[in-house]
């Protein structure tokens, strides 16, 4: 593990919550992420689940809010969560906003000149991180899932179906099912990718991939609060990826929480029932 450093570690329910930062060769600069390490671990191999988060949110979010280390544990599945972009890369512009830049990398990768070298989150979570965690702790690679929250469900979705026989289920809490038609995703779309070839956006877009889906049947689960503000102000459309799910033939449920909203307090509230719908899939 000498190209990892451990920046802190602390016992939780039996296991471990680690977190380390590493020099990524994809984005050209240091990274962080968090691994929960269940008490099974000390054992042998578990299965790994990679956690997204959302805009403006980086490695903690996740392990410092939504209690999950006690539903890892009890399933014995390690938990993975990358920071959300590239930091500290002096790019003009990339701390202008909140919702694009630091923080805001969207989970693709990206084409435009200045962007280019460094934001290339799709190729991090899906191949340098996955083989940085298989080198270095003891993890079934067989035997993986992904889920996120919001920019995080976005990237969890597009992750699974863009990459067929790589996750055995994909969750997702609030997520931007839609991004070619939404504000959100059209500022990062336009930004990283440019504006020339908006058919390149679509690569990008969950509800445009799963209508051309072509792999092994793919459980998916959309996890939505129904008084989540950026549901109503038409940020997330869940209703055009269930849509497309359906016309897909590819299996799909979307669980309404009434009165729930985009917070932590609201994925807290339900995380267990996603590593109870990952285990179906993780443990067979």
């Amino acid at each position: 593990m000498s190209s990892l450093k451990k920046i802190s570690s602390n016992r939780s329910f039996q296991g471990y919550q680690h977190v380390y930062s590493h020099d990524s060769g994809e984005l050209q600069c240091s990274m962080k992420f968090a691994i929960y390490l269940p008490p099974q671990a000390e054992s042998g191999p578990v299965p790994v689940i990679y956690w997204l988060s959302g805009l403006t949110c980086n490695e903690l979010n996740f392990i410092q809010k939504a209690g999950a280390q006690k539903y890892a544990a009890q399933h014995g599945f390690a938990v993975v969560c990358p920071d959300t972009s590239p930091r500290g890369c002096n790019i003009p512009g990339e701390d202008d906003g909140w919702d694009f830049g630091t923080g805001a990398g969207f989970y693709l990768d990206a084409t435009q000149p200045l962007w280019e070298k460094h934001y290339r989150m799709y190729s991090y979570v899906t191949k340098e991180l996955p083989e940085l965690i298989a080198a270095n702790f003891p993890v079934n690679t067989k035997k993986q899932s992904i889920m996120g929250h919001s920019m995080g469900g976005h990237g969890a979705l597009i992750c699974a179906l863009k990459n067929p026989y790589k996750y055995c289920s994909v969750s997702a809490f609030s997520p931007v099912c839609n991004p070619t038609v939404s504000a959100w995703g059209k500022k990062a779309l336009s930004g990283y990718l440019g504006t020339a070839n908006q058919e390149l956006w679509k690569e990008y877009d969950a509800t445009c991939l799963v209508s051309s889906y072509d792999g092994p049947v793919l459980d998916i689960l959309i996890d939505q609060g129904s008084e989540d503000e950026f549901l109503t102000s038409g940020q997330l459309l869940p209703e055009n990826f269930m849509t497309a799910c359906k016309n897909a033939m590819v299996p799909a449920v979307l669980k309404m929480r009434e009165g729930y909203d985009h917070s932590y307090f609201y994925i807290a509230s339900f995380i267990e029932e996603h590593f109870e719908f990952h285990a179906k899939h993780l443990k067979c």
